[in-house]
C-alpha cells in the first residue's frame, strides 16, 4: 500500500510537469485516435517515472517548445500508466521499437522522426532540446 501511494504521487508529479509545461494528456485509446492523425504536426512526449524521464525528457519537453517552429499540437502519453494508451500511439511510431521516455513527431497522423530513450539517457536536457528543435527547423512551420 505504501508503494502504491508513493508511485501515485510520482506520476501525479509527472503528469502535472507535462500539464504546466503545455501538454495534452491521451489517457485512452479514443483520445490518441481522435487526436494524433490529426492534420498538422504533433509531438508526443511518452512519458515514464525513470529518471531519466524526470531528469532530462520532460524538462527538455518544457523548455524545447519555446521556439519559432514548433508542431501544431503537443501531447503525452504515460508508458505504465496509461497502458492501452500508449500502446495505441506505437502504433503510430511505424519503424521504431517501444521506448519510454520518448518523443515522437508525426504530421497528419503518420511518424517522420523520433528522439528515443538512447537519446535521452545520459545526454543533458539541452542536448534533447537541441534534438527536438532540429527536427521543428525541419518539418514544422513558424509560429
Amino acid at each position: 500500500m505504501e508503494f502504491n501511494l508513493y508511485m501515485g504521487d510520482i506520476v501525479e508529479s509527472a503528469r502535472n510537469e507535462m500539464t504546466k509545461a503545455g501538454y495534452e494528456h491521451l489517457r485512452t485509446p479514443e483520445e490518441v485516435n481522435e487526436v494524433l492523425p490529426k492534420s498538422g504536426t504533433t509531438l508526443v512526449m511518452i512519458n515514464s517515472t525513470c529518471g531519466c524521464a524526470g531528469g532530462v525528457a520532460r524538462p527538455a519537453a518544457a523548455s524545447a517548445i519555446h521556439y519559432d517552429k514548433r508542431p501544431d499540437q503537443f501531447v503525452t502519453v504515460f508508458a505504465g500508466q496509461d497502458r492501452e494508451a500508449t500502446e495505441v500511439a506505437r502504433q503510430y511510431f511505424k519503424g521504431y521499437q517501444p521506448s519510454s521516455p520518448s518523443f515522437a513527431l508525426l504530421k497528419d497522423g503518420e511518424i517522420l522522426k523520433m528522439v528515443e530513450r538512447h537519446e535521452i539517457e545520459g545526454h543533458s536536457p539541452v542536448d534533447v532540446v537541441n534534438k527536438l528543435q532540429g527536427m521543428f527547423d525541419e518539418y514544422c512551420e513558424e509560429v
